[in-house]
């Protein structure tokens, strides 16, 4: 029983540090993320700077960037603050062709040919429908600029080439959609013609077709760059549980995930150079990647810069490409620029060939039990209509898989209550001399055929889980403001509602760490009332365990997602009748209403 003991003070003593860490660390980090959430849809008119790429600005530190940028050089970011300006006064600014698709709507600014105005038509900032529509990117003059940009670098054989500063023609259609394409076109000084033709699919996949001519006497050499660069930060990137920041998947590297801060310190990373694969930003549900041609070798980069206004970017040049005189050559570009549902990554992961596109997904390190776990709940979904009941589904099938060993650590505790007054006697016996108590119980144990950690199977089954089904709820768009049932209208948001103001009723607001709702105290009876079908425990320590441990988890799983604490509510629940079940069969008693009366009796005095 020692070791039964010491196994139970190692859960305690992990679950006290878990709930030690959500209460202060994570719950005031939420607490700034809604804050900072709130203000920022709030704010009109706040102060902006000025276009990043202005022609005398610095490309790149050290680098100047003068009409023509030299053979090599990825066009930078750099600029002051300028007037302040609402998102629409930045949007005015400059010419643009509209984007309208099912998903998408927004605009093309025609300085530079970049997406820097898009919106997600299906995602709104709450759950309410009327809220804002999510915004992904936005004009570089905002605080929170943040845009996707393909252009070219030269020489002064070359000419002009375009880039940040140019001003593309519009030929024919002024509205992108599904079904119609946009032209635009440059030709510069050198008699060089630059024709872009974007198209875009009812998702979020852009295509980006150059058809370069030269109408000159030499032939040119130009590289094709593309990059995504961002002037602000979630305040939530640095959450352990999911990669915020830059990623890419190129090389022999393969998957490069690089936090904020990481870039901050290193300022830039420039992995081996590709023929495949893709790079950009990610959110916890958007991202923006791009993907260059396989027709030419890449070189990636991931970047910091803090010249004049700090900005991320993660960015690709491409091996030079040499047009004869009278000839020209395309070169396409693919740049993803959406929410990341995981059908439809894994759609352009296999139809445009995108190696491990799915990573851009993070499935985290058990992505081989994260994976098929949100494949069950969405296919479950699927069927059910709602991922509530997708999850009470999931956990039936979970219980099903395991119940051969379930069922084994049933039986086996029942047998430990069978021997109950063998081992209470063996206590008395040797009260005296642990040494030979233990060895005395080994026997009986053994001659019982009989597993003392038995009773630990069942929680040790729930943990990986436990973990898979959090990360899905984390990290998977689908689970995003996904109702169930009454007042929990967000699957992946804690439960709204606290005892401590009678789930409202009350009016006025509660601190994070007593935000106990319905959910949680469910939970929480249903643990306290697994854990009293057991005999109470002779030793002290273990007695403090299992009368604290409900209370404990009640208030630890209080701030996770409403959709976590259902399961473990449920799950508790067939546990509760698959335990009560196997003991009748097997003859054990249940200790259940025995042990829920002697918590009301007078317990005797000392002197008694």
């Amino acid at each position: 029983m020692e070791n039964n003991r010491n196994f139970f003070i190692t859960i305690a003593l992990s679950v006290l540090i878990l709930t030690v860490w959500q209460v202060f660390y994570m719950n005031p980090k939420i607490e700034k993320e809604r804050e900072v959430a709130r203000v920022k849809q709030e704010m009109v008119g706040e102060q902006g700077a000025a276009d990043p790429a202005a022609p005398a600005a610095p490309a790149m530190p050290g680098v100047d960037a003068p009409a023509a940028p030299p053979q090599g050089a990825v066009p930078g970011t750099a600029g002051g603050v300028q007037s302040a300006e609402t998102r629409e006064a930045a949007v005015a600014a400059s010419q643009r062709v509209r984007i309208d698709t099912p998903s998408l709507s927004g605009s093309i600014n025609l300085t530079g040919a970049r997406l820097d105005d898009v919106r997600l038509n299906r995602y709104h900032v709450t759950v309410k429908d009327s809220s804002p529509t999510i915004e992904l990117l936005s004009p570089s003059a905002l605080p929170n600029g943040y845009f996707a940009e393909i252009g070219y670098v030269g020489s002064a054989d070359t000419g002009t080439v375009p880039g940040a500063d140019t001003q593309w023609t519009v030929e024919g259609n002024q509205t992108l959609t599904p079904t119609d394409p946009v032209t635009l076109v440059f030709t510069n000084e050198k008699g060089l013609t630059f024709r872009r033709t974007i198209s875009v699919d009812t998702n979020y996949m852009f295509s980006i077709s150059d058809t370069v001519s030269n109408a000159g006497t030499a032939p040119v050499s130009l590289s094709n760059y593309g990059r995504v660069t961002r002037f602000d930060k979630p305040n939530h990137a640095s959450i352990y549980v999911l990669h915020e920041g830059l990623i890419g998947v190129t090389g022999e590297e393969g998957l490069e995930e690089i936090k904020y801060s990481t870039i901050e310190d290193d300022r830039q990373i420039k992995p081996g150079k590709s023929t495949d694969g893709w790079l950009g930003i990610t959110d916890k549900y958007w991202a923006v990647a791009l993907v260059p041609s396989g027709k030419q070798a890449f070189q990636p980069r991931y970047a910091y810069f803090d010249d004049g206004r700090p900005r991320y970017q993660s960015d690709f040049l491409t091996d030079a490409i040499t047009i004869a005189p009278g000839q020209s050559d395309t070169v396409e570009t693919l740049i993803f620029a959406g929410a990341k549902e995981v059908g439809k990554i894994q759609d352009y992961e296999t139809d445009d060939k995108i190696r491990q596109f799915d990573l851009l997904i993070d499935w985290g390190w058990f992505y081989f039990i994260t994976k098929p776990m949100f494949w069950l709940i969405d296919t479950l979904y699927k069927m059910l209509g709602n991922f509530g009941l997708a999850i009470l589904a999931t956990t039936v099938v979970v219980k099903a898989v395991f119940f051969p060993l379930a069922n084994k650590s049933y039986k086996s505790m029942a047998k430990m209550k069978m021997v109950q007054p063998k081992m209470l006697e063996i206590r008395e016996k040797h009260a005296g001399d642990k040494m030979k108590q233990q060895q005395a119980m080994m026997e009986l144990y053994k001659t019982e055929k009989i597993n003392p950690l038995a009773g630990c199977w069942p929680v040790l089954i729930q943990i990986p889980v436990f973990f898979a089904l959090y990360k899905v709820l984390y990290v998977t768009i689908e689970m995003r403001h996904a109702p169930f049932f009454g007042w929990i209208q967000d699957l992946a948001a804690p439960d709204p509602t606290s005892l401590f103001n009678l789930f409202g009723l009350l009016p006025y607001s509660v601190p994070a760490f007593l935000m106990i709702g319905v959910w949680p105290l469910i939970m929480g009876v249903t643990m306290f009332l697994q854990m009293r079908m057991n005999p109470t425990p002779p030793d002290p320590t273990q007695q403090m365990i299992f009368t604290w441990m409900p209370v404990i988890f009640t208030f630890m799983l209080a701030t996770f997602p409403a959709g976590l604490v259902i399961y473990w509510a449920w799950n508790n629940t067939l546990s509760i009748i698959q335990q009560g079940v196997i003991m009748k069969r097997q003859g054990a008693k249940i200790e259940l209403w025995d042990n829920l009366v002697a918590l009301f009796k007078k317990k005797p005095s000392p002197a008694e």
